[in-house]
């Protein structure tokens, strides 16, 4: 099905607007060059790259984004990183906690890492672009949707001018504690939308009780119907049903469940 990719006046939830956000998400994940030709041709003529390095023994190699803007829209899609990479870093509970924005709250250390090395360049870039009341978006799939998650609380917590007007993540990790969660929730919890694929592998790190999603939930069950609503023992139910969908590979379902293409893939599907 033909989608237009971007409306840039959308305002609030659709899925329509989610498919565009995912196809940013995945644009995160290619070259500078292959960024800035695409963003062009969705109608945006300002585009700014971000990157980080790191050193050992922290267990990324980098951190990427984007930031575009156009004349009635900004948005920073996060890159992410491989499901097995970063399921084996989170589901390590020894680390020590790093303090969430404005002191509210704590997160995973590695994601407080890995923001901080990005943020005042992608926070700058949205400074700098708005300057026409655009609308802010921000978008990320694995990694890059945790990390867009919580620059859009850094934002709203700190850079009251700088609010988001949509946050859309796919195959996110659990990014915070409780007290941060029920804070962002109160906040503005209505603009964030939380994507899970089924048995999303990512979707189910760091470990609770220490680490929670925000509340917001969009679940693409295993037959590709998007649910807004999920009883715990419904999703269950049909997450045991994805496992065995596959009956000679049962265990590789939470990895492809993880992929990019498999989000849009289900999104595409439930277009009206």
């Amino acid at each position: 099905m033909p989608v237009q990719t971007f409306d840039h006046t959308a305002k609030g939830y659709s899925v329509r607007q989610a498919y565009r956000m995912a196809e940013a998400a995945k644009l995160a994940y290619e070259p500078p060059d292959v960024v800035e030709a695409t963003v062009r041709d969705w109608g945006f003529d300002r585009v700014r790259h971000h990157e980080t390095t790191f050193r050992p023994p922290f267990p990324l190699e980098d951190t990427q984004a984007f930031t575009a803007a156009s004349d009635d829209m900004i948005i920073t899609a996060f890159r992410g990183t491989e499901p097995v990479k970063i399921q084996d870093w989170l589901s390590d509970s020894t680390t020590p906690p790093w303090p969430g924005p404005a002191d509210k709250g704590f997160i995973h250390y590695g994601f407080g890492e890995a923001l901080q090395s990005i943020y005042p360049q992608v926070r700058d870039a949205i400074a700098d672009f708005l300057d026409d009341g655009q609308t802010i978006w921000f978008t990320g799939h694995s990694l890059g949707g945790a990390l867009a998650a919580l620059a859009a609380m850094r934002l709203n917590f700190e850079e009251p001018r700088l609010l988001a007007d949509g946050v859309y993540t796919f195959g996110q990790p659990r990014v915070c504690d409780r007290t941060l969660a029920d804070a962002h929730d109160e906040a503005f919890g209505d603009r964030t939308h939380r994507f899970v694929n089924n048995n999303d592998i990512v979707a189910q790190v760091p470990p609770e009780p220490a680490f929670h999603h925000v509340r917001t939930l969009h679940y693409i069950d295993s037959d590709g119907r998007l649910r807004d609503r999920v009883s715990t023992l419904g999703g269950l139910a049909d997450r045991a049903k994805g496992l065995t969908a596959d009956a000679f590979a049962p265990a590789s379902d939470g990895v492809r469940d993880h992929l990019m293409d498999r989000y849009l893939e289900g999104l595409r599907k439930n277009l009206d």
